[in-house]
């Protein structure tokens, strides 16, 4: 596994996080034909919330993104977007796992939801979500907290 680092991001992460997300989702919105380079890029502008985004770095450079954000009744995860060059070299897991011990820690479940065929939906079921609902273009998965694992 690579090793890697986070920070909490601050507004000077928004245009960087934005251009993550367009390369990183662009494959399956294109193939899900949703794809749109600019509103792709400001659906992440209108809903960044800093204080819910954390950044990972690696060899101190920015790699990715992700963001927790309670709700009610669960945590979501939101914009979970790693580099091309770092997935599959464990770093998503191991950030996930981070989030998810501190959820299970508050007894909170987690919902997300995840492009129709993305390769991201293994990731999130391997980690204990399961799907709830989905319509043509989102998957929404739940997780309930880990009690006793």
């Amino acid at each position: 596994m690579v090793e890697w680092a986070s920070r909490e991001a601050t507004a000077r992460d928004l245009e960087d996080i934005a251009e993550l997300r367009a390369v990183v989702l662009r494959a399956d919105l294109e193939r899900l034909g949703r794809y749109d380079p600019a509103r792709v890029r400001q659906r992440l502008r209108a809903g960044f919330v800093p204080g819910d985004t954390t950044v990972v770095e690696v060899a101190g450079a920015f790699a990715g993104c992700v963001a927790l954000r309670r709700a009610e009744d669960a945590y979501w995860v939101e914009h979970f977007y790693l580099a091309p060059e770092v997935q599959g070299r464990g770093v998503g897991a191991a950030v996930l796992r981070t989030l998810l011990a501190r959820c299970d820690r508050e007894g909170a479940p987690v919902r997300l939801n995840v492009l129709q065929g993305s390769p991201a939906r293994r990731l999130y079921e391997r980690h204990g979500f399961a799907m709830e609902t989905e319509d043509a273009v989102d998957v929404f998965m739940r997780r309930d907290p880990a009690a006793g694992r």
